[in-house]
C-alpha cells in the first residue's frame, strides 16, 4: 500500500475504532510513516479474496486490543502460505535448456500466487471422478475389461494364487469369500485368511495366510443367497 492508501485504511479503521483516531497533526503524521513502513508491502486487496479492511474488521470484532500494524501482517502472511501450499508449479512455456528463463518463470508465477494476482495452479489427476474420467482411458478399459491386460493378469496368477482363486470364483459365479470377514481368524474383508504358525513350546509365533476358512465361504455363498431377495 502507498502513503494514499494507508490513509484510507486509517480513515476507515477509526470509524469502526475510535482510540486509532490522531487529532494531533504530527502525531498523525507519524502515525502515518510508520503504518507504511510496515504495511508498504501489504496490498490494500487483491483480485483473489484478500482485502485489508476485512482483516481490520475482523481483529476489532473479535479482539478488545487496539488494532496495530502486526494484526495484518500476520493474515496476510497466511493468506500467501496458504496460496503457496495449495500451488503446484505447472510446466514453464519457456525452452528447458534456458536454465534462468525456466527458473525466472516458475519464481514469476509463484510470486503471483503469493500476491493473490493469480490462482494457484492445482496438479490435474488422471481421473477427477465420473465427470473428469479421461475418455481414452475410459474406453480402454471398456475394451479390455480391466486396468491390468488379460496376458498380465495370466501371467501374474501364480505369484498370487489367492487373487487368482478370488477372480476365477467370481467369474464362475460362485461366492467371493474375502468380500466378507472370517469369523475365525478376523480376517478384514479383502484380505486373506491366516493361520497361526506354532513354535516347539507351543506358544503362537505369528500368522502366514492360508487357504480360505469354510466358514468364510459360507457366510459368503449365504450373502449372496440374499442378495436377490435384496433387490
Amino acid at each position: 500500500m502507498d502513503r494514499r492508501e494507508i490513509a484510507a485504511l486509517l480513515a476507515y479503521i477509526g470509524k469502526l475504532d475510535l482510540r486509532t483516531i490522531r487529532t494531533d497533526t504530527g502525531e498523525a503524521r507519524d502515525q502515518l510513516a510508520q503504518w507504511h513502513e510496515l504495511l508498504g508491502d501489504v496490498p490494500m486487496a487483491t483480485p483473489h479474496g484478500w482485502d485489508v479492511r476485512v482483516a481490520a474488521r475482523q481483529h476489532i470484532r473479535t479482539s478488545p486490543y487496539q488494532i496495530q500494524p502486526a494484526d495484518l501482517v500476520r493474515p496476510w502472511d497466511s493468506y500467501r502460505r496458504d496460496r503457496l501450499a495449495r500451488h503446484s508449479d505447472p510446466t514453464p512455456s519457456v525452452d528447458p535448456d534456458d536454465q534462468a528463463a525456466w527458473t525466472a518463470e516458475l519464481v514469476g508465477t509463484r510470486r503471483a500466487v503469493a500476491a493473490g494476482t493469480a490462482q494457484p495452479a492445482q496438479a490435474r489427476a488422471i481421473t477427477s471422478g465420473r465427470d473428469g474420467v479421461d475418455p481414452r482411458l475410459e474406453a480402454r478399459l471398456r475394451e479390455i475389461g480391466s486396468c491390468i491386460p488379460p496376458a498380465a493378469r495370466a501371467a501374474l496368477a501364480p505369484y498370487r494364487p489367492a487373487r487368482a482363486a478370488r477372480e476365477a470364483a467370481v467369474a464362475q459365479g460362485l461366492p467371493d469369500a474375502l468380500s466378507v470377514r472370517c469369523a475365525w481368524c478376523l480376517a478384514q474383508p479383502g484380505e486373506s485368511c491366516r493361520r497361526r504358525r506354532i513354535g516347539p513350546d507351543g506358544g503362537t509365533r505369528g500368522t502366514v495366510p492360508c487357504a480360505t476358512h469354510p466358514s468364510r465361504v459360507d457366510l459368503a455363498a449365504a450373502q449372496q443367497a440374499q442378495q436377490p431377495a435384496l433387490a
